[in-house]
């Protein structure tokens, strides 16, 4: 019976299949490395593309921050032309209002009465004047007390025989009224003249 050795059918097929091994282990550490190497271009172009995201995301920001910055000047701006607006209105309504108060000025002052002086402060009217008696000054503060542009006639001094001549050298102060008839709770006609101070002598006075 003849023999057949098989040691080397057996030999070349281990290498065969050592070397198919080898193949597969070389085909999977390249496809790992090219998978490794893909996801790491995907990553780092994700990475990336997120990086401009945040750089175009604070250019926006800063831009807005420019413009509400911006809109945060132009509002004061607005408060300040609003607050001039609102002052030159308040002296445009306030113009009539003088010629007002020196036409009730003459119209409240009676015959022997003679003003040297007036002098306005805010709403304060301060009169300096000569009268032929006390008793004259006395009718201007009434005919002041029912003026519906003046008020609250207040006498301050009123002193006779001073000067350079005869009469009565008085100080009254007065408010003026900025809406004629307007109830603020203080009317005109409500409150009447204080004499706060006064010094009337002289035997000599004349009505």
């Amino acid at each position: 019976m003849p023999r057949i050795n098989l040691l080397p059918h057996r030999e070349r097929k281990r290498k065969e299949r050592k070397l198919a091994f080898m193949v597969a282990l070389v085909a999977a550490a390249g496809a790992g490395i090219v998978t490794s190497f893909a996801a790491y271009l995907l990553y780092g172009s994700m990475i990336e593309g997120q990086e401009h995201r945040n750089t175009q995301l604070r250019t926006e920001i800063k831009t807005l921050d420019k413009q509400i910055e911006e809109i945060n000047d132009l509002e004061s701006q607005k408060q300040k032309y609003i607050a001039r607006m609102e002052i030159i209105e308040k002296l445009q309504r306030s113009r009539p209002e003088i010629v007002h108060v020196f036409d009730e000025i003459v119209r409240t002052m009676p015959e022997g009465v003679y003003l040297t002086s007036i002098k306005q402060t805010g709403k304060a009217l301060k009169f300096e004047g000569v009268a032929q008696s006390s008793t004259r000054v006395s009718s201007f503060m009434r005919n002041l007390d029912g003026s519906q542009w003046l008020r609250n006639p207040e006498l301050q001094v009123v002193q006779t025989g001073k000067g350079t001549g005869p009469g009565s050298t008085f100080v009254l102060t007065a408010q003026e009224v900025p809406t004629p008839g307007a109830d603020d709770g203080n009317s005109p006609r409500a409150v009447k003249g204080k004499i706060r101070k006064a010094s009337i002598g002289g035997p000599g006075a004349q009505q």
